[in-house]
């Protein structure tokens, strides 16, 4: 039998039921799931956000998502386009562990077009939905979902999200639930950012470097190591002008470097691909996102 077909289901009063997701005020009676039940009870922070987020946005989630795989942080979301995929792909890149709650039945995948990132997960991780196997999603089984991805967690992060966006159901229900709540914060000129901007004015905690989560919650954090002391002395040379002016154009480069554009933009290409920094609308932006 393939795993997807060993849909299983775990009633409330089950001492298998999800530990904090007990705790809330609605919990589901009954989980439908495919996977190890185990992850939904281990520490685990939800990353959410924007389906239509932007470069700057996919990146975060993606990162935050590794970080938190590093850190053995189990990665909740709802494998809806842009940042939930992302902070799913995140955790997956490590092989850390990641779970999928789903606004549908369990046994249809939702979007369609994640059919690929559904069976990653299946795979290493678990995916969980409060309906029954058969049930198509509805206008209003996502924001019920919602309490499920902010109660399975000690911790969301709100990565982009425009006003209306449900995300921000996410955010209000992990508040109501005593959880933390951490928001990325954003250009004031993104509509993407609007959300969680004004998350952080209204009290979110604003999400500064990823290691911010371990700090809030008393988790004893991995460090990184060091990848700059590896680098050649040109890859030095451009970097320092990157990480002092934040964020910069080729043509700043090398002006300040005096270099051809033909002998930066290779050396900017293998930089991006260690993944140290990360081009976006033309500007070229440090990726040290601890």
């Amino acid at each position: 039998m393939k795993r997807e077909d060993r849909i299983q289901c775990v009633a409330l009063s089950s001492p298998s039921y999800p530990v904090l997701l007990r705790e809330i005020e609605d919990p589901p009676q009954t989980l439908y799931f495919i996977g190890d039940i185990r992850l939904a009870s281990m520490p685990a922070v939800a990353v959410v956000g924007s389906r239509k987020a932007t470069s700057y946005g996919k990146w975060a989630a993606f990162e935050i998502g590794k970080r938190l795989a590093e850190n053995e942080m189990v990665v909740v979301s709802g494998m809806a386009w842009g940042v939930d995929s992302y902070s799913h792909q995140g955790a997956l890149e490590l092989k850390g562990k990641t779970v999928a709650v789903l606004g549908c039945g369990i046994d249809l995948c939702y979007p369609a077009g994640n059919r690929k990132l559904r069976n990653q997960i299946l795979e290493q991780g678990l995916i969980v939905s409060e309906y029954p196997p058969g049930y198509t999603a509805k206008k209003f089984t996502f924001p019920l979902r919602n309490r499920i991805i902010s109660g399975l967690c000690a911790a969301t992060v709100i990565v982009e999200a425009g006003l209306s966006s449900g995300s921000l159901i996410t955010a209000e229900r992990a508040a109501e639930q005593g959880r933390h709540v951490f928001a990325l914060p954003g250009n004031i000129n993104s509509i993407h950012s609007i959300g969680t901007n004004k998350l952080i004015q209204d009290g979110a905690y604003p999400l500064v470097v990823v290691d911010d989560i371990f700090d809030v919650l008393g988790v004893k954090k991995k460090e990184k190591e060091n990848s700059f002391n590896h680098l050649g002395e040109d890859e030095k040379k451009i970097l320092s002008v990157i990480m002092q002016a934040s964020e910069v154009s080729i043509d700043f480069i090398c002006k300040h470097v005096k270099m051809e554009p033909s002998q930066v933009i290779p050396i900017l290409t293998i930089l991006e691909m260690k993944g140290i920094i990360y081009s976006s609308l033309g500007k070229i932006f440090v990726a040290n996102f601890k």
